[in-house]
Parts: C-alpha cells; structure tokens; sequence
C-alpha cells in the first residue's frame, strides 16, 4: 500500500484513541458530580491511568497535527486540483471533525480550564448570522455550560462523531484508492 500522505500515521493515531478512549469508558462517569474526581483518581489509584489519560491526550494532539499536516501537504503540492476537487472538501470536513472532537474531549476533565476554554469557545457560534445562538444553545444543552453540555459533549465524543469519522475516512480512502491517486505512476 503506498502511503505519501500520512494515512498510517493516522489511522494508527485514531487506533490508539479508539483504545485508549474504551479504557477510559470503563472509568469515567459523565457528570458534573464526579468527572473531575474520577480523572484525579484516574492519575492516583487507577494502575496506570496517568499513562492512559496522557497516551489518550497526546495522540489526540498528534491526530490533529497529522491531520493539519496531511491537509498542508495536499495544498502545497496542489493535490487538490481536478479531478480531485470533491475529495479535497471531504478532507477539509475530516479535519473540522477532528478539531471538534478534540473540542469536545477538552470539557470532559470538568476542570476550570476546560469549563472556560468551552465557555469561550462556544461563544463563537453566536456570531453566526440567524442560527448562531441557536446552535450554541443546542450544543450547550442551554444558554450556558453546565450538565447538559457535559452529557451532550460526552454523547458527541464517543458516538456521534467517532462514527461519523470512520465513515467519511472510509470514504476519502476509498476515493483515494477509486481514483488511482495514490498509487505511484510508472
């Protein structure tokens, strides 16, 4: 399989989130309650949850680089023109979807970096004309972070978009190798 983008830096990358990501299922409790407990025991009492929580953080930081990188490399060789336009956009949206992802595991620690961190970052959605507010009040579960956004960026994290993500990458791998575009030519 030739591989000049980065796929399997990728794809080992979202491996390791995925495992990672089930491990720290097990331990986890998405409320207001107990979330920042649980990660404070998780680095304490839990063998090895210090490793888990950093191995889990760190390839999410190196998921968005690779990702970021990987959208560079296509843009700067122009890999993006014809006949490769529509993949290019797929692209785009996988790396939109990554950064949300890392978004929504940012407020699951519940601690006050993260609590503000959302709070800001989700104030951005206002300034989008005529659906702005309503958008960020969907996400938040309200008009302001607290359970509900837990709970709704605890759902988004570990279903809706991990799903969605392994889908439009089957996808955007599957046009790759469709369209003989990442096969060398001789």
């Amino acid at each position: 399989f030739y591989n000049p983008s980065g796929y399997t830096a990728g794809a080992f990358l979202f491996l390791i989130l995925t495992v990672t990501g089930i491990l720290l299922m097990f331990y986890y409790v998405p409320s207001t309650q107990q979330a920042y407990d649980r990660m404070l025991d998780l680095r304490g009492s839990v063998a090895f949850g210090t490793l888990l929580r950093n191995m889990h953080r760190w390839s999410a930081h190196g998921m968005v680089a690779v990702v970021f990188l990987h959208l560079c490399r296509v843009f700067l060789t122009g890999s993006y023109k014809k006949p490769r336009e529509f993949n290019w956009v797929v692209g785009v949206i996988l790396f939109l979807l990554t950064l949300f992802m890392s978004f929504t595991g940012y407020l699951l620690p519940w601690d006050q970096l993260a609590y503000w961190a959302v709070t800001v970052g989700s104030s951005l959605l206002s300034y989008i004309p005529l659906i702005g507010e309503a958008l960020r009040n969907f996400l938040l579960g309200g008009p302001e972070v607290g359970a509900a956004t837990l709970t709704n960026f605890y759902g988004l994290h570990v279903a809706i978009i991990p799903i969605t993500l392994m889908g439009i990458v089957s996808f955007h791998i599957w046009r790759v190798r469709k369209d003989s575009l990442s096969i060398p030519h001789k």
